[in-house]
């Protein structure tokens, strides 16, 4: 089977996914992590970004979560300006 190189979306969401499993080690599974938590891990990721790599990509981060022993059990976003957050739980 040939390689194929990833695209930069799902470059992004394997870092979006890294900087949700930092944040859950430290702070213990189950959490609640917004969108202030996630730009403090990697200062690049906007809302916008957030939003449209976990839409396109849930499979990725849900994969990375569970390699590590965490679910993705919820995830919600009212909208621009009002919040986006994601409850991470044990696997």
């Amino acid at each position: 089977m040939a390689f194929k190189p990833k695209s930069a979306s799902e470059t992004k969401a394997a870092e979006l996914a890294t900087v949700i499993i930092r944040i859950a080690d430290r702070e213990g599974a189950p959490v609640n992590i917004g969108v202030d938590q996630l730009k403090q891990g990697n200062p690049r990721m906007t809302p916008l970004a957030i939003g449209q790599m976990f839409r396109k990509h849930r499979d990725i981060l849900e994969a990375a979560l569970a390699e590590r022993g965490y679910a993705l059990v919820d995830y919600s976003d009212q909208g621009p300006g009002r919040g986006m957050e994601f409850e991470i739980g044990p696997g």
